[in-house]
């Protein structure tokens, strides 16, 4: 999931400036077959919303850096961070984070506001109208409705832009109900 510790090493998750990879220690994951790793930051190859480790490992722990700083600075900071996603994000809605990482020399959210993706809804699933780039699980949405509306959003993006957007959400799993629900505004 992306809030959690796994998911954000797995994706090298940032935000302002910074990504996991600018704090991460070490970590430890364990394979399908069980085993478990030690790994530094070298061993995870990490990049842009990506890291090079292999898709069956679980993050299971992982030691983080702190920097130290003024208290009255960092709580400044965290507060005009708040304030800054509460204006430009959903972030009282139910969204599993941003959904497509940024293309190079892009973002997502314009490239899917410009395919008049906003507003777009599958069932319970809908393209945020606060920022394009979050996908909102207004109630009732199913699995199979959000990853169906974001390959709705995908393929609109590439007809009107020629750009292939990347899922930043890690999808696993097989749909219950493979029956797609309508695409409506």
């Amino acid at each position: 999931m992306p809030d959690t510790l796994g998911g954000a090493l797995r994706m090298n998750a940032g935000a302002y400036g910074a990504e996991i990879r600018d704090v991460f220690g070490a970590a430890r994951a364990v394979d399908r077959g069980g085993r478990l790793f030690e790994v530094a930051a070298a061993d995870l190859g990490f990049g842009y919303r990506s890291c090079a480790a292999p898709d069956d490992w679980l993050f299971v722990g992982a030691t983080l850096r702190g920097v130290p700083g003024d208290r009255a600075a960092i709580a400044a900071r965290m507060k005009s961070i708040r304030r800054a996603r509460g204006d430009t994000q959903p972030t009282g809605a139910r969204t599993g984070g941003s959904t497509f990482a940024n293309p190079n020399g892009a973002r997502a959210w314009e490239l899917i506001d410009r395919a008049g993706c906003r507003g777009l809804r599958r069932g319970g699933a809908m393209v945020s109208g606060k920022h394009c780039n979050f996908l909102i699980n207004t109630g009732d949405a199913t699995a199979a409705d959000l990853e169906g509306l974001g390959e709705e959003v995908r393929r609109r993006v590439k007809a009107a832009t020629g750009v292939d957007l990347r899922w930043e959400i890690r999808r696993v799993g097989v749909a219950a109900d493979p029956t797609p629900r309508e695409v409506s505004r």
